[in-house]
Order: C-alpha cells, then structure tokens, then sequence
C-alpha cells in the first residue's frame, strides 16, 4: 500500500467526522425551514405521525450522504492535487 495512502486513512476518518457535523447542522437548518421547528422528530416520539417521523428520516439521510460525498471526494481531489496519488 502507498504510504499516501496510509496516511489519508486517518485524514479521511476527519474528514468523515467534520461531515458529519457540517451535515447535522445543514439539516437543523433545513428542519427549521420546512416544519418550522426547532426540532425534528424522534422516532419514539408520541405525538409526531409516522409522515413526519420518516419524512424526517428520510432528509437526514439524503443530507447526510450528499455532504458526505461532497466533504470524501474533496478531501481526495485534494489529496490528489498535493501529491498526485488519488487516495482509495
């Protein structure tokens, strides 16, 4: 294995971090703009309707994988760009 590519392994492992973060702030945000909320649903939440429940469920997912992709493939491109080795 590249020594490149051994030493993005625990950059990437950040990186996938800092996504996470990023895209847990993204989804409160759109949360709040769509249900007008501060909140979104628990899935043991009594009072919320099996709609908004996997409705919600279903954006944080989509908004979790696309800045996750978007954070990976930067993180690669630029790892790419400073060493010329694309990291796996």
């Amino acid at each position: 294995m590249n020594m490149v590519k051994i030493a993005y392994k625990p950059f990437g492992v950040g990186l996938g971090m800092a996504a996470g973060a990023v895209a847990g702030t993204v989804f409160n945000q759109v949360w709040k703009r769509l249900g007008h909320e501060d909140d979104a649903p628990d899935a043991t939440d009594e009072q919320r309707h099996w709609r908004e429940i996997l409705l919600a469920a279903a954006l944080q997912g989509a908004i979790f994988a696309v800045v996750r992709a978007a954070v990976e493939r930067g993180g690669a491109r630029t790892t790419k760009r400073l060493t010329g080795v694309w990291p796996d």
